[in-house]
């Protein structure tokens, strides 16, 4: 094993007061403006110690670091609300928010919806150490910044096969479920882990204080660009959009859709090769059981509560349709909404799909369900 590996291995997860103290030694901070946090990842913490999370030293390392991260960003962005009280009086008007099943091409359209210059989106970055979004010139002078980046330029000359499956860097607009997990919320514990009792607990909690905090954030990293519409996604929005919607009422929602049984399979691939050699139980079959279930019953919960909400303010996206003609998806997404489809969206937009055709961006990923001990069948009677 070599030195940079057995750097990255740890024997225990370690407990929940442990990782806090980590939490705060590395931001030198110990406000976190409120325990919301602590049910949820105590939870967590405990079942990533069990036998049933199966972590191997390597799974102990990267787990205990998703969890000392979340911690982080919660100590990080209580800072900030305090150092930049104005964030508060910041609008959020008609955000955009991507939705659908993972790998239904939500990762795709959030990028050619953030090329428009009136848009923002959420920066790895940023979802990482949040603060108000300095001036894009001097992003290369941040350590911060420049250890991500070179952090991640190491991750994809490691892992070719991955960054086929989603490509990522210190400047791309990500997914905003970083933010949410600062109240213990995210379906993405359970994408990366087999934790039981955390998936059960989650499926019964209110995310409305998630979206809460997630909207101060937003106001807080948007600071200085107030006048620009944010445009967001995660697939985990399907799980809590009753929460959403409180929160954002005048919210834009984009739903992507996809045969669940492709979207299942590649999203099961995507947890296996997220995770090589983190456990000796989340693989295989035990993959399978749990992302089917996570996500059907996300979708299930997603269509219930639609019902309930001005159909005005939903979209639906076919991805076929999507790949086969991407800008006049968009075009349609605008006409919808009754958002202005200037020349400079259009440029923006189509610069952005030529990009993405090009070199190590370009999507290349090869998943069966057998892998994971599914069927068609099965998958479809889920999403029935």
């Amino acid at each position: 094993m070599s030195d940079n590996v057995m750097a990255r291995t740890r024997p225990d997860v370690g407990t929940y007061e442990d990782i806090v103290a980590a939490a705060e030694r590395t931001t030198g901070r110990s406000d976190m403006g409120g325990d919301a946090h602590e049910e949820g990842l105590r939870i967590l913490v405990e079942d990533l110690s069990s036998a049933e999370a199966g972590l191997t030293p390597l799974g102990n390392y990267f787990q205990r670091s998703e969890v000392k991260s979340a911690l982080v960003g919660r100590l990080l962005t209580q800072a900030r609300f305090t150092e930049h009280p104005t964030h508060a009086d910041v609008a959020i008007e008609r955000p955009i928010f991507v939705v659908g099943l993972p790998r239904t091409g939500t990762t795709a359209l959030h990028r050619l919806l953030h090329a428009d210059p009136r848009h923002q989106g959420l920066e790895m970055w940023l979802t990482q150490f949040p603060q108000p979004r300095p001036p894009r010139e001097t992003w290369d002078d941040d350590p911060i910044f420049s250890a991500m980046q070179t952090a991640f330029s190491a991750h994809h000359v490691e892992n070719p096969e991955y960054m086929g499956i989603h490509y990522m860097d210190a400047t791309s607009v990500e997914e905003c479920w970083r933010l949410l997990r600062q109240t213990g919320k995210s379906e993405s514990y359970g994408s990366l882990a087999n934790v039981p009792r955390y998936t059960a607990w989650l499926a019964e909690q209110d995310w409305t204080d998630a979206y809460a905090r997630h909207k101060q954030n937003l106001q807080m990293i948007g600071l200085n660009d107030p006048d620009q519409r944010w445009v967001l996604k995660n697939p985990s929005h399907l799980t809590a959009l009753d929460a959403l919607m409180t929160v954002y009422p005048d919210a834009l929602i984009v739903y992507t859709q996809r045969d669940p049984v492709t979207s299942v399979a590649s999203s099961c691939s995507l947890s296996a090769e997220t995770t090589v050699g983190h456990s000796t139980t989340f693989v295989g079959e035990t993959i399978g059981r749990t992302q089917l279930d996570m996500w059907s019953r996300a979708y299930h919960r997603f269509w219930q509560a639609r019902e309930k909400y001005d159909a005005a303010q939903f979209v639906d996206v076919d991805y076929q349709a999507f790949v086969k003609d991407p800008v006049g998806t968009v075009r349609g997404i605008y006409e919808a909404f009754d958002l202005d489809w200037i020349p400079e969206a259009e440029a923006a937009v189509r610069a952005i799909d030529e990009e993405s055709k090009q070199g190590g961006r370009r999507p290349s990923h090869r998943y069966d369900l057998a892998d994971y001990g599914l069927t068609e069948t099965q998958v479809r009677d889920a999403f029935a």
